[in-house]
């Protein structure tokens, strides 16, 4: 099935900012992460369809996947 990553800030750096994903059924959203060798104490905000998800849901046809860096700062 296919679905939409996008990646935002760093992540973006040697990678894509919007790619189309050819996933197998019961691929997690963490399997993803990891397939993009994305630390994932790094993530600090995981969206499906502009909605927070976590690291175990098994996105679906035509989701969009965003992934958000942690953000540091004082």
């Amino acid at each position: 099935m296919k679905i939409s990553v996008k990646l935002f800030a760093y992540f973006r750096d040697n990678r894509f900012k919007i790619k189309e994903y050819d996933i197998d059924e019961g691929t997690t959203v963490g399997n993803i992460v990891d397939d993009l060798n994305i630390d994932r104490e790094e993530v600090g905000v995981l969206m499906i369809n502009s909605r927070h998800t976590n690291f175990d849901v098994h996105p679906v046809e035509k989701d969009i996947l965003a992934i958000f860096p942690v953000i540091g700062g004082g």
